[in-house]
């Protein structure tokens, strides 16, 4: 049974280390989603969101398999976006950092913590979602197109200290019963 909350301390080294393995496969070519060692993400990006109550995890046979950050604060680079949905700041929830455990693709780990994403959007009253990802991410940018996500455009930027990021913008309004 696949299991998703709020993470707690113990998580950390968890997450950390599917950080570690991903940036892993990046240097050896194996995928490109355009992160750097020991700049982003790290073990303090995992600390910070701890800190800050919006860290979930998803937990299989024990282990931490998949991270997110689930919060209300859309980054700065979000105002260079032209939004299908322009929406007021406590409507709008952003997923940051999904991560899965390279190791353990191909178990739909991804669309469940995506699917969470969008059950927790809808308890709390916030039905327009927005996620970035850096648009040399191919893998992450097919991923979402399936979920049902828009991308709405890309920003230049340096992004999480990684200069000259092409920040890609992506929205989802979701359906409430009754709207």
């Amino acid at each position: 049974m696949n299991k998703i909350r709020k993470a707690t301390p113990k998580d950390i080294d968890g997450v950390a280390l599917i950080f570690e393995h991903i940036l892993k496969e990046e240097e050896e070519g194996k995928c490109t989603v355009g992160w750097k060692r020991d700049i982003y993400p790290t073990r303090n990006t995992a600390v910070a969101a701890l800190e800050h109550d919006d860290l979930f995890v998803m937990e299989a046979d024990g282990e931490v398999v998949a991270a997110m950050r689930l919060n209300k604060e859309q980054v700065p680079e979000y105002k260079n976006c032209r939004w299908n949905y322009p929406a007021d700041d406590d409507q709008v929830m952003v997923m940051h950092t999904l991560v899965v455990e390279p190791s353990a693709k191909k178990h739909g780990y991804g669309r469940k913590m995506v699917e969470f994403y969008e059950k927790y959007a809808r308890e709390n009253n916030c039905p327009y979602l927005r996620i970035d990802t850096n648009s040399i991410n191919a893998r992450a940018r097919a991923f979402y197109k399936n979920c049902g996500y828009e991308e709405i455009g890309i920003t230049p930027c340096a992004f999480n200290g990684i200069p000259g990021v092409n920040l890609v913008c992506i929205e989802k309004k979701l359906l409430f019963e009754g709207v």
